[in-house]
């Protein structure tokens, strides 16, 4: 358990060594609380439900993004007009809903590995230790590699690229099973 998350546990707890149903129940106020509070922390977004694999967020602007219980992103306000229009994930996964936006504008969401950018989508991004996944549900995602190495790709509806350190960007049509483990992840 992280340091902060088990400080939280502490102060929420009293310090005390409890049963382990009185703890457990501990830890899960803790984490709620600390969605809560990230969610409250992201300018113009709030949390319409919580499930045990995801939360779901309503943005300013009609973006809805779904984050994996555990997942370490961070929300931005790139052009600082109070919505957000990127986000930072370096583990788990998001699904984002991103509603057309004007010709001069993206959202991305970026990764240790890749960097996808749309206009207006249903795409998921999944980060782990050295790959990221990204598969698009519906619309069109561009996806490049973090630093710019190579050439990007462009996926359609059904596809998905797995983006490592090194080695080509090979666009393939997921498998359902494939598709349906992702979605899972994400309570859908």
């Amino acid at each position: 358990m992280p340091a902060h998350r088990a400080a939280l546990l502490e102060v929420l707890c009293g310090g005390v060594i409890v049963k382990r149903s009185i703890r457990s129940g501990c830890v899960a106020f803790a984490f709620l609380l600390s969605i809560d509070i990230a969610a409250a922390q992201t300018p113009g977004c709030s949390t319409v439900s919580q499930t045990p694999a995801a939360q779901t967020l309503h943005c300013e602007g009609g973006i809805t993004i779904v984050v994996e219980n555990g997942a370490r992103y961070s929300l931005k306000d790139r052009n600082h007009d109070g919505r957000i229009d990127s986000a930072e994930l370096s583990s788990k996964a998001l699904l984002l809903d991103v509603p057309k936006q004007p010709r001069d504008k993206t959202f991305e969401v970026r990764t240790p590995q890749a960097i996808a950018a749309v206009r207006g989508t249903k795409w998921a991004v999944d980060a782990a230790d050295a790959k990221t996944s990204v598969f698009v549900a519906r619309g069109r995602v561009a996806v490049g590699r973090s630093g710019g190495g190579g050439p990007g790709v462009v996926l359609g509806p059904g596809e998905g690229v797995d983006v490592e350190s090194a080695g080509p960007l090979i666009v393939k049509r997921w498998p359902p099973a494939r598709v349906a483990a992702l979605m899972a992840r994400l309570g859908q």
